[in-house]
């Protein structure tokens, strides 16, 4: 019995493996985005930024947004306000003050007391309605943003005619355990994002910074099918636009352009971001990342469950281990490039070390956001 599993995790593992290298090759052949500086700017943006409870971070955001090096005429600033108890209403409506525009939305004045599952859909979908731009920019209430972003996203537009767009996102490395976990994950993330968006290979994205088209947002029908799910206001839709317009998706491969955000503070809120993005995982209709989602969970899966039992089998925890260093080896040779864009190459020392929590920490994630239910910015989320 052991050595049947012993082989059939061989097995995932290598179609893992192979899809990792996949992965690598389309990275590596990805060119970053040079704008050409002699362009006048010319696109119209409506950068969106739904924000709850986020005093601690609101208006160093906002404050990167407002100061481009864009043309304030060509860019407004929406903040939703979703029900925040903090004083992030105020700060907000202080720095309109400076900024012409900024403009504030407050969620309760357009919902009646209407309880929601999806209230960042809602957000996102009143502010849209609201604005001015032609081009729809989202963000979090904990992001800053570079002085290029908004110039790099108009060059990338204006050369590549796409109508949504993905841009990479990083974590800020805090200096401690939990924070270098994080960011070694979600750089892992991004250089697939990075690789399948360019490819054309599967659709995958992060809300903090990506782009489209208002009018094609409408073509869609917005959130439509979507709106009762509490995640997915920027996978799922990049599925529906990418079924209407599957050849006119980008991806934004700039420095310039990287948008960084805070890391979950503690384990427990991490967990709970995890099983937040994890529950979208089986209504995604592009079922090429079902599948390779899927693959991943099993191939981790397997990886626990012989972990476990390893000290009872004879060899155990040695095959176990010359499997973690196959898995290991390999990803390393998608992490180096990755880490090296994002200069982070200084964390990657800590990468084999993360692998056990990896793996245990995935299992978990993936197995709550299928039968559990999680919180979320103080709401509690079926």
């Amino acid at each position: 019995m052991y050595w049947s599993f012993l082989l059939l995790t061989a097995a995932l593992l290598g179609a893992y493996c192979l899809l990792i290298l996949l992965y690598r090759q389309w990275y590596l052949r990805l060119p970053l985005f040079k704008r050409n500086p002699a362009t006048p700017p010319l696109t119209r943006f409506s950068v969106i930024i739904p924000a709850r409870n986020e005093a601690d971070n609101i208006v160093d955001c906002l404050e990167t947004v407002l100061q481009q090096a864009y043309p304030p005429s060509l860019f407004e600033v929406i903040l939703v306000n979703d029900h925040s108890t903090d004083a992030t209403e105020s700060l907000v409506a202080g720095l309109q003050k400076r900024y012409a525009n900024l403009q504030l939305i407050n969620l309760t004045d357009h919902l009646n007391g209407k309880q929601l599952n999806a209230y960042k859909k809602k957000a996102i979908e009143i502010a849209i309605a609201a604005s001015k731009g032609d081009w729809i920019i989202t963000t979090d209430a904990d992001c800053k943003v570079k002085s290029e972003w908004l110039a790099n996203y108009d060059g990338f537009i204006r050369q590549k005619d796409p109508v949504f767009v993905a841009a990479p996102v990083m974590f800020k490395d805090r200096m401690h355990f939990l924070s270098h976990f994080q960011s070694l994950d979600f750089i892992s993330l991004q250089g697939i994002t990075a690789a399948a968006v360019s490819a054309g290979f599967h659709s995958m994205c992060n809300g903090a910074n990506i782009a489209y088209k208002k009018q094609v947002f409408y073509e869609v029908e917005g959130f439509k099918g979507i709106d009762e799910l509490a995640s997915g206001d920027d996978m799922l839709l990049m599925h529906k636009i990418r079924q209407e317009y599957p050849s006119r998706l980008g991806y934004l491969f700039s420095k310039e352009a990287i948008v960084e955000t805070e890391p979950m503070p503690d384990w427990k809120s991490f967990l709970q971001q995890r099983i937040r993005w994890a529950s979208k995982a089986e209504t995604y209709r592009d079922k090429m990342i079902f599948w390779i989602l899927a693959l991943v969970y099993a191939v981790n899966a397997a990886l626990l469950i012989l972990l476990l039992v390893g000290p009872f089998v004879e060899r155990g925890l040695s095959n176990w281990l010359i499997l973690i260093i196959c898995k290991t080896l390999v990803e390393l040779t998608l992490m180096v490039p990755v880490a090296r864009f994002f200069d982070s190459g200084n964390l990657l020392s800590w990468f084999p070390l993360m692998q056990p929590f990896h793996i245990a920490y995935t299992v978990i994630a993936g197995w709550l956001g299928k039968f559990g239910s999680y919180e979320w910015k103080g709401r509690n989320v079926q």
